[in-house]
């Protein structure tokens, strides 16, 4: 059996027995909470404000992800296109 094969039946395994799933995961969701109030500056001393500073930080961060991600996206798509135009039109670049 592959690595990958079992480390897949290990976590399978694992989450199986894991009874509260929210418990098991609280620990990394409050850590990365952390992480963007880390980032928040330090002017801002307000508690409230420091919470919406982070939340605002977070949501910048997964937009930049999915940006990075749609261009990503976009690339394959065109040089799958134009793979699939070269190909089609006889292929002799490739040689």
């Amino acid at each position: 059996m592959d690595p990958s094969t079992r480390g897949r039946i290990a976590s399978y395994s694992s989450w199986g027995n894991t009874a509260d799933r929210s418990a098991r995961t609280a620990p990394a969701r409050a850590a990365l909470e952390r992480t963007f109030l880390d980032k928040v500056p330090s002017r801002v001393t307000d508690p409230q404000a420091r919470k919406l500073a982070a939340e605002a930080l977070r949501h910048a961060h997964y937009l930049r992800l999915a940006a990075k991600s749609a261009e990503s996206r976009r690339k394959t798509k065109t040089l799958t296109v134009e793979a699939d135009a070269e190909l089609a039109g006889g292929g002799d670049r490739l040689a």
